[in-house]
């Protein structure tokens, strides 16, 4: 065994590691980053992990996992980035697919899921609470708050899942023209690879006509998953409407009983919380057997995931160059501003099937407030919200 290999496999066992203790979102997951592949192993400085975080933040796709499989192919190229992203996804993968065909066990055999009444209100809030974390964040101008507002009033009037990418570009084209305010830099010529992003575009098409062809129900479930990784900007909050809208009130696959509790769930699992998809992709399935299931799982998982990774490939190669464009940086303001109005329609989206009762308002407050006023984690809030669930039921 080389000593490359070797290191190959310390890398992997530390990104394991992190899979399965790496709990708060993307900001959570930084500092864990850094702690580990920093600091104890020194696989790269503290600024370029958080140039290389940065990087991720502007692209579409879940932040950390682009994060950490672009550290792999830094290491290791291709094949060692692909087995991080693998290993990555792995235990919240499993566990959500599980989570999905548990859900369909319990319908099927008449046991009441009363258990999570109490998960519904605490993922509203959630994502109440992610809504303002973002757009505080990124939000800064006259034109960001317009384009918030709008943005938000749009995608809760207008339910459709073309909706969320038409709002996105216009927000993108309304600020690039703002590129003036943006300082000038010194650019060099542009080297571009195109081979990733021919191979993003080409997987999308394929799976469109395959899907269309075939009418194959695991194929389209790729696909929709495929087009909706290759629009989120801003990580799992803004996964939330886009898959509402989707899956709930256009296609019907799960009622929004089902959705929010499967968030909420998330929420309380470390890793990606873009592994959520591969609980709506199992549920998808449930007139299927237990294999279709997983099936429908993992090709929803492999949709959410891949574009965001070839995104990263294409991209980390030129993005210092690109970046210096004062048209690029000014566009991100939008992108940004529209993502966080995205997050507010998921709140009142989501807020819509829940019981209207004192009891589901006070529990959507008491969440935001624990998670504004107190350092206790999100998965603590769902966990106690669970445990109290199965007590009262």
């Amino acid at each position: 065994m080389t000593f490359r290999t070797v290191r190959y496999f310390i890398f992997l066992r530390d990104v394991l590691i992190l899979s399965v203790t790496s709990f708060g979102g993307p900001q959570a997951h930084l500092a864990m980053f850094l702690d580990m592949m920093v600091k104890k192993r020194g696989y790269l400085s503290e600024q370029d992990l958080i140039e290389l975080y940065a990087l991720c933040q502007v692209l579409p796709g879940p932040t950390s996992t682009q994060t950490i499989t672009a550290l792999g192919f830094k290491i290791g190229g291709p094949g060692l980035a692909y087995l991080t992203l693998l290993t990555w996804m792995f235990p919240a993968v499993s566990i959500m697919i599980t989570m999905g065909i548990f859900m369909t066990y319990f319908q099927e055999m008449n046991i009441s899921l009363d258990f999570l009444k109490f998960i519904q209100p605490i993922a509203v809030g959630i994502v109440a609470y992610s809504s303002y974390r973002i757009s505080s964040s990124v939000v800064s101008t006259r034109t960001g708050f317009f384009l918030m507002f709008i943005s938000a009033f749009v995608a809760y009037i207008f339910r459709s899942p073309w909706t969320f990418p038409i709002i996105m570009l216009f927000g993108g084209f309304v600020t690039a023209f703002k590129f003036k305010q943006q300082p000038i830099e010194e650019k060099d010529k542009i080297k571009i690879n195109w081979s990733n992003f021919i191979l993003w575009i080409s997987v999308l098409i394929f799976a469109a006509i395959l899907g269309g062809i075939t009418k194959y129900l695991p194929i389209r479930l790729f696909e929709n998953f495929y087009r909706n990784g290759s629009l989120i900007f801003g990580g799992g909050q803004v996964l939330v409407p886009l898959l509402y809208t989707e899956f709930v009130e256009f296609k019907r696959y799960l009622t929004s009983q089902e959705f929010l509790s499967g968030y909420g769930f998330v929420q309380a699992l470390p890793g990606p919380v873009f592994s959520f998809s591969a609980y709506v992709g199992t549920l998808s399935m449930r007139d299927a057997s237990i294999g279709q299931q997983i099936l429908g799982g993992l090709m929803a998982t492999a949709g959410i995931f891949l574009p965001g990774t070839f995104f990263i490939f294409f991209v980390s190669r030129f993005w210092e160059e690109l970046k210096k464009y004062r048209v690029v940086k000014a566009s991100l303001e939008g992108i940004n501003a529209v993502s966080s109005g995205l997050v507010i329609a998921a709140t009142f989206l989501l807020l819509e099937p829940i019981s209207q009762t004192t009891l589901n308002y006070a529990i959507i407050l008491s969440t935001i407030c624990l998670m504004f006023f107190t350092k206790i984690p999100t998965p603590f809030i769902v966990i106690i919200g669970l445990i109290t669930g199965i007590i009262f039921s």
